[in-house]
Parts: structure tokens; sequence; C-alpha cells
């Protein structure tokens, strides 16, 4: 598709969206259910929103030449793990009250929950729904109540934020001017988006990884000028210390590491868990260069970087799987008309709303010695995330035989418009 077609796609589909009045007042109605859901919420049960603390306590001492590393705050004994750079962005946080900002965070999360869902529409190739402003007011209220969504909303996190920059970034046409610079900032305020950078690299966008490369050192340099005594504490010694973080094998930690100490009824498993994330990484980064290589989706491997990244990190709380979205968003593209394909839509949405992990008793070390049976509904995300991996892997096991395809790639088919009828859609995740 040309840009002048997107560009004309976009002018006709949104005055379009609001048309018609009565779905617009619908999707509000919704959105404004949703929000008083959450604040009724807040009034029976105290939602703590305590990494937006952290946050604030991070600019704070940015701004004053405080200890960055050296401070805890709340109840929890939360300290700062992140970067340098996201300290100077954190300093703006510092110019309301705490009320404020924390009424601020949840208007901006769900702010960004629309971008992202706006993003991952257009990257699965569902146009119409992506300038349906009827449709994102309607999404957006019903997303807040995914698991990982409401996590974020519920502690003040940003990891909307880094989606929506990872995800626009690269949407981005391969060779666009400075592809992959947001990526690299977006490693620079938290480390894990770094892997995107090698996808990139290993799908053979090497100026636009080289380009993410850049942006991270950007970061770094920017945090290390600001704050030097900071950037030397992180970078020699903060960055290893995961405990940190918090505990490994409690529930709220969905990555790999979690998954086997609870498995293996072990606070460290140590070894086996350096091995097993070894194997998913090199396997998960395959199975994305050949989604790229062999299909031309690179929504697809997009997706499976991002989950690779979620599974060998060595601690990826719940809320970290706000990769859900775009995953959904995949999965209808692809559902079409196909009635257990819609089932899996359905599955899939479920195990990312019901919450198992806390319906267990989960207090103290009471993980670390659940049956076998709890063991699934302790770690729905990872267990997800391998599936995806090898069901990817076994899609892509062949490349298409189709003619003018150079190379084994193909573009995407996605659902057209017009009843039955099919069209080629981007291969690029925009």
């Amino acid at each position: 598709m040309s840009a002048a077609e997107g560009t004309w796609t976009e002018r006709r589909t949104w005055p379009q969206s609001i048309a018609g009045p009565g779905r617009l007042a619908m999707g509000v109605v919704l959105l404004g259910l949703s929000f008083a859901g959450l604040y009724a919420l807040s009034l029976a049960v105290q939602l703590p929103m305590s990494d937006i603390e952290v946050y604030r306590a991070e600019g704070q001492a940015a701004a004053t030449g405080g200890d960055l590393y050296g401070f805890t705050v709340t109840k929890w004994a939360l300290p700062a793990t992140y970067p340098p750079f996201a300290a100077l962005l954190f300093v703006p946080t510092t110019w309301v009250s705490l009320t404020t900002l924390k009424i601020t965070c949840v208007l901006v999360n769900a702010a960004l929950l629309a971008l992202l869902i706006h993003l991952s529409c257009k990257a699965a190739g569902l146009r119409r729904a992506a300038y349906s402003a009827p449709l994102l007011l309607a999404t957006t209220a019903l997303g807040l109540w995914l698991e990982p969504v409401f996590q974020t909303v519920v502690f003040g996190q940003i990891n909307l934020a880094l989606a929506c920059l990872v995800l626009w970034d690269l949407g981005r046409p391969d060779g666009a001017r400075l592809k992959g610079f947001a990526t690299g900032l977006a490693a620079g305020i938290k480390l894990t988006p770094a892997i995107f950078a090698v996808y990139l690299l290993i799908t053979g966008r090497v100026k636009a990884a080289f380009t993410a490369l850049a942006g991270f050192v950007v970061s770094v340099l920017l945090g290390a000028l600001v704050l030097p005594g900071a950037s030397v504490d992180f970078w020699t010694r903060r960055m290893f210390e995961t405990q940190r973080v918090g505990k490994v094998w409690i529930v709220d930690n969905q990555s790999l590491q979690g998954l086997l100490a609870r498995l293996l009824h072990t606070k460290e498993p140590g070894l086996w868990w350096l091995a097993a994330a070894a194997v998913t990484g090199a396997a998960g980064l395959w199975v994305a260069r050949r989604a790229f290589v062999r299909r031309g989706l690179d929504l697809w491997g997009v997706l499976a970087t991002a989950v690779t990244a979620l599974l060998v990190s060595p601690i990826s709380w719940s809320h970290h799987w706000v990769w859900c979205i775009p995953l959904l968003a995949a999965l209808i593209a692809h559902a079409r008309r196909d009635a257990w394909r819609w089932a899996l839509v359905a599955a899939v949405t479920v195990a990312f709303t019901a919450r198992s992990m806390w319906a267990l008793h989960h207090k103290g070390t009471l993980a670390l010695h659940f049956s076998w049976w709890q063991q699934l509904l302790a770690a729905p995300y990872p267990v997800l995330g391998l599936a995806l991996l090898a069901a990817l892997a076994w899609w892509t096991r062949r490349t298409p035989d189709r003619p003018g395809a150079p190379g084994g790639r193909r573009a995407a088919q996605v659902p057209s418009p017009r009843a039955g009828a099919r069209r080629p859609a981007r291969a690029t995740t925009g």
C-alpha cells in the first residue's frame, strides 16, 4: 500500500467513524462506565499506584542531585531500578501533587491504551478498525480490564508507553528516516526493548539496527552528562542486582525463571534457568526471523521478539505483558471466518483476563509449594508465550510457494472491506 493510499484511507475513515452519533455515544458511555468501575474499585480497595511514587522519587533525586539508587519508597521499600536516563524523564512528575499525578497517570495510560490498540490494528491490517473512533473507545473501555493493562494502571507503570514507542517505530516503513532510534531510546529507559534491535539486525535491516544502537547510546550519554555518579553506579553495579527488582518465585513474575522456580520448588533455579533462557532466547529470535523472512509477516516477528524478551527476562511482572494487545489484534486479523480461530481468540482473551495466578493462595513462600495442577494457573503467560513460539515455528516450517514472492517472502492476507475479497497488506507492522 502506498503512502498516498494510506493517507486517503485515514482521511476517509475518520469522518465516517464519527458520522454515526449513536455508535460514538455508545463508545463514550462504555468508556465512562469503565472509568466509573475503576473509581468504585479504588474506593472499595485502595489501589497502590506504588510505581508512580518510585518514578516521582527518581525524578526528585535527579532534580536535586540525591542518591538515585540509595533510596526506597512506599511501605514495600521499593528502590529505583531504571537507568539514569529514565530518571531525567521522570523530573516533570515532581511538578504536581501526588494525587494529581496519580489521576493524570490513569488518564494518560487510558490514552496510551487507545493508541496501542490503534497501532496494533494498523499493524495487523485492520485499518478500518484502526480509524474507527467508536470501536477504539469501546475496545479501550474493555481493554482496561485485561489483567496486564489493569495492573499497569493500578501500579502507575510505563509499559503501555514503551510498547507504543516500539510498535510505532518498528511499524514505520523500512528505510524511513531514523527508524530504530525510538526503539533505542526505549531501551535506554528500560533495558528489555534492546532485543528489538537484535530483531532488526537478524532480519537484514542493519541500518535500523544501528540506528537503534545510536538511540540507546544517546540515552546513556545524556544520563552520564547530567547524572555522572548515578550512571557509573548503575552501569557497573545496579543493573546486575536482580534482587533489587523483586523475588523471582512469586506469582507476579510471569517470566521463564518464575515458572521454573515454582516448578522446581526453589528460590534460585540457577543453571536450569540459564540453560532454558539461552535456548528460549535463541529459538525465539530464530522464529521471529523466520516469520519475517519466510512469511513476510513483520508483526508476528515483532510479537515473537516481544514474547522472547518477556520469557528470558529474569523478572517479567504480569503487567509487562501488555503486548497481549497487538497479539489479540494479530489473532483477530488471522481469524477471518474460521470458527476455530475465533475460539482461539476467545481463549487467549480469557487467559489475559482471568487473573488465575491471583486466585491461588500464594502468600509468603506458598508459591514454591504448588501442586502440578496449580502450576498452569500460576504461570498462564509464560505458558502462552511458549505455545505461541511453538505455533509460529510450526506455521513457518515451510516457505509458501507463491509466484512473485522473492526470497520466499509474501504479503500477509487480510480481510478486505469488500465481501469475501482479499487484498495484500504491507509486510511491515505499520
